[in-house]
């Protein structure tokens, strides 16, 4: 976990401010280093301050959450940034989650949740620091080196599919059709240096297979038995290692609480699957290990 992250809170309600702030120094979080709200965001405060992790609320006078979230990223906000509402249509969660947000806590607020969830937050940016580091040390050490052998990189490329296998194994999907799929891309794509960011799903499939749409239907098959499986971790046990580990971090916790309510017969529809989130969460944790 990140050693003092910095918060900033974006809320107009005093006392969920002083809830959150208690939740986070309490439970050793961090440090909130900032809030504004009840007279609307103060978007300059926020850049000046540079939080690691921002909590937003979505309703708020003037600006909206959705529009502090846009103008935050549209003026290069890097921070990881948490919405908390009372808002549950789907249609708008996804509309927060385009306009930049990383994750989503309902309210009213739940301390397990919030915990769960400000972690998981926490362990991801210690792990983007901790590849970006590696990646930097490994350039300096290729550009020293003179051209040699390919076995160190066939080794490494085995090495690297071994972890993927590992997680998705972790959450019973290595048992799927689609799980060899997203092994197969997840190679494609660090073998060639490329962000999945850079290409469609359907183009990597293309790329890789001479049934794209049948490899794509596996994928998307196998994911959503990885999100009922850790749903059924949660519901039997929200402190489950593998549900705390994974739940926000290869899924949007939003779409897994989605999932349990489902299962648990008080939703319709269960949880939504973006394939080039997970992959590129799948490979950030390959990364780290």
């Amino acid at each position: 976990m990140i050693q003092s992250a910095a918060y900033y809170i974006v809320e107009d309600d005093p006392s969920v401010i002083n809830v959150l702030q208690d939740i986070i120094e309490d439970r050793r979080l961090g440090t909130v280093t900032g809030t504004s709200g009840e007279n609307g965001a103060d978007i300059d405060e926020i850049l000046v301050k540079k939080p690691d992790i921002i909590l937003v609320d979505f309703l708020m006078p003037g600006k909206d959450g959705m529009q502090v979230v846009r103008e935050l990223r549209e003026r290069g906000c890097t921070a990881k940034i948490v919405m908390i509402s009372q808002v549950s249509s789907k249609e708008m969660i996804g509309k927060a989650y385009t306009a930049g947000i990383d994750f989503f806590i309902n309210k009213p607020i739940n301390l397990i949740e919030v915990t769960t969830v400000l972690k998981n937050v926490e362990t991801q940016l210690k792990n983007e620091k901790a590849i970006n580091n590696l990646r930097n040390m490994l350039m300096t050490e290729i550009s020293d080196m003179p051209e040699e052998k390919g076995a160190p990189a066939a080794a490494a490329a085995e090495d690297y599919e071994k972890k993927v296998r590992y997680i998705l194994n972790r959450i019973g999907m290595s048992g799927e059709k689609g799980a060899e799929d997203i092994v197969r891309i997840c190679e494609y794509l660090k073998s060639s240096g490329k962000p999945i960011a850079s290409m469609s799903i359907g183009r990597l499939c293309e790329i890789i297979s001479e049934t794209p749409k049948n490899m794509e239907q596996r994928i998307r098959r196998a994911i959503a038995v990885g999100m009922s499986n850790l749903a059924h971790l949660g519901i039997e046990d929200f402190m489950n290692e593998t549900f705390t580990e994974y739940s926000n971090s290869l899924f949007p916790f939003e779409e897994i609480r989605s999932e349990m309510d489902y299962i648990r017969g008080k939703s319709r529809y269960g949880g939504k699957i973006s394939i080039k989130k997970f992959i590129d969460a799948l490979m950030l944790e390959a990364d780290r290990r």
